[in-house]
């Protein structure tokens, strides 16, 4: 088991073609329900066109996608940003999905600094 099984939010890795190099437990419940690995297997398939092109832009321009959906009644927040190895180079996009509670505080470290 990897640690990263052991969290309630989905993580899944391709490289820069598009191929699904890791996905921890609960993206592969997620998006595979019998279990069945899909590392190995291309995201163009499992997406529709605009978002082939989102996760195309990120790996050219390096910008990350972040925006919030509501999915079975359950909020969730979506980070999509560049993989990236020693050198700096962009080697693939992670995609963490993370669910979010109904009610969330906000803190604003910056104001509680400032008010010191």
């Amino acid at each position: 088991m990897h640690v990263l099984d052991g969290i309630d939010a989905g993580i899944t890795v391709c490289d820069a073609s598009l191929t699904i190099t890791y996905m921890n437990r609960k993206a592969t419940s997620v998006f595979s329900p019998d279990g069945t690995s899909l590392t190995g297997t291309s995201l163009i398939p499992c997406h529709k066109p605009s978002s082939v092109e989102k996760i195309r832009t990120i790996l050219e321009s390096g910008i990350p996608n972040v925006y919030t959906i509501t999915k079975q009644g359950r909020k969730k927040l979506i980070w999509q940003a560049p993989v990236r190895d020693d050198s700096g180079m962009i080697i693939g996009v992670a995609e963490l999905s993370l669910p979010l509670p109904d009610a969330m505080p906000h803190y604003d470290r910056d104001r509680e600094q400032a008010q010191q």
